[in-house]
């Protein structure tokens, strides 16, 4: 079974709570506050997996939790903090928000290093932090914060330079197990492929370019008909497409209406995508009968395209060198491997959670509680502009500076968040 999109559920560890204690010891009459710090809480982190192309082992396990970090102890002992959790995925996967659908990350970003999509909580401090010249004697520690928790969607793209596209059975298959050590199943039927499928071409001189067969493309496939719904997300990133046609018109298809009707799919799938460079690929050489199919006009309608065209045999291996020659000759022309960036915004996620605010006011200070501005707070680092200037962006996208505003909140006000103090300025 091949999977390609799957919504799973992520839940970092909340960090430890830091501990009140204070230090005993034969003939030391004050020893002094000693509460140790709370571990933090795992991170989860994604991964990519080179030997895996589908997301078939999010099947049966959709959730992953990493684990809480230890509390603090007495002695200064800190708790421990917990495991990171990997979440193995293949190349080319997206994560994506389920509600806005924009891109959060795509694991093919710089070469496809881990990305920690959901942070532990942070361990709270123990009571010794408290400490200070008047008050020696502190009684109350400081809890971890919550990990982050969400929901995504992980949405397959392959990472491909070339994909093979055509009607069924025009040997896009046998085209692809000639030119790599792919061995895709190939039959005398329409839809024998019914997943994607990869193959690395060699080129010599340790060079080569991957090639996918993409299954399923017919008349309508951008509205569902066929498996090409399911599978054109597969050849957003192809840098080249090779466009097979059955040259010898055996199933009494015209090859230049299987043309346009392939490409007529593609704008209707993406309008980008329809632009992008394709080598039309006359399959089925071996078998071509010219007083059935008009080739002068084929080729007529190839060249007023500006396409390119070769002629092979897949069956005899016919051209077969050839084509690669000519496809690995193009690619050195064109950009690399399409990789998309993040749409979404952090912001977006504790703007959510916005409805959790309590606003207090006494005289002219306002104090603004919630959970979410705790674990907000816990990710500021309040020294830095950057850092600063984002505090204010998920305030304002949060609606936090209009419900101020509402309770009277204006020039010169004080607002107090946790301990952390400023004037208001509209």
């Amino acid at each position: 079974m091949f999977i390609d999109k799957i919504k799973i559920y992520l839940k970092a560890g909340n960090g430890g709570n830091g501990a009140i204690a204070f230090h005993r010891e034969k003939y030391v009459a004050a020893g002094g506050p000693s509460g140790g710090d709370g571990g933090n809480g795992g991170n989860i982190i994604f991964r990519v997996d080179q030997g895996s192309n589908t997301l078939l082992a999010f099947r049966y396990k959709r959730k992953f939790i990493a684990g809480n970090g230890g509390d603090g102890g007495g002695s200064k002992f800190h708790g421990a903090t917990a495991d990171d959790v990997y979440v193995m995925v293949p190349p080319g996967t997206l994560i994506k928000d389920p509600e806005s659908g924009k891109i959060i990350h795509d694991m093919s970003q710089n070469g496809g290093a881990d990305y920690v999509c959901c942070k532990g909580g942070r361990g709270g401090w123990g009571n010794k932090h408290f400490a200070t010249p008047t008050r020696q004697a502190p009684t109350f520690a400081k809890n971890g914060t919550r990990g982050e928790e969400r929901e995504v969607v992980l949405e397959l793209k392959m990472l491909a330079d070339v994909g093979l596209i055509g009607m069924p059975s025009v040997g896009k298959s046998s085209i692809l197990s000639v030119i790599s050590s792919a061995k895709p199943k190939i039959a005398d039927y329409h839809f024998t492929t019914l997943s994607p499928n990869l193959g690395v071409v060699s080129t010599g001189h340790e060079r080569g370019f991957v090639a996918a067969d993409i299954p399923g493309l017919i008349e309508g496939a951008a509205d569902g008909a066929g498996l090409g719904h399911a599978f054109l997300r597969h050849i957003d990133r192809c840098r080249l497409l090779l466009h097979v046609v059955d040259i010898s018109a055996f199933e009494g298809r015209d090859p230049i209406e299987d043309i346009i009707t392939i490409n007529r799919e593609l704008e209707r799938y993406s309008a980008e995508l329809a632009t992008r460079p394709q080598i039309i690929v006359a399959n089925k050489l071996d078998s071509l009968d010219r007083e059935v199919v008009d080739v002068d006009a084929f080729e007529a309608f190839v060249k007023q395209n500006g396409w390119e065209l070769i002629y092979i045999s897949a069956y005899t291996g016919e051209n077969i060198d050839e084509l690669i020659r000519v496809v690995d000759r193009r690619l050195a022309t064109l950009p690399p491997i399409l990789v998309y960036e993040r749409e979404y915004d952090e912001a977006d996620d504790f703007a959510k959670n916005a409805k959790e605010t309590v606003i207090r006011r006494e005289n002219d200070k306002f104090f603004v509680e919630g959970e979410w501005i705790y674990n907000l707070m816990g990710q500021i680092n309040f020294d830095n502009y950057e850092s600063l200037d984002y505090f204010q962006r998920v305030l304002q996208k949060s609606g936090v500076f209009a419900a101020l505003e509402e309770r009277g909140c204006t020039d010169g006000n004080t607002v107090s968040m946790y301990g952390f103090e400023f004037d208001y300025v509209k």
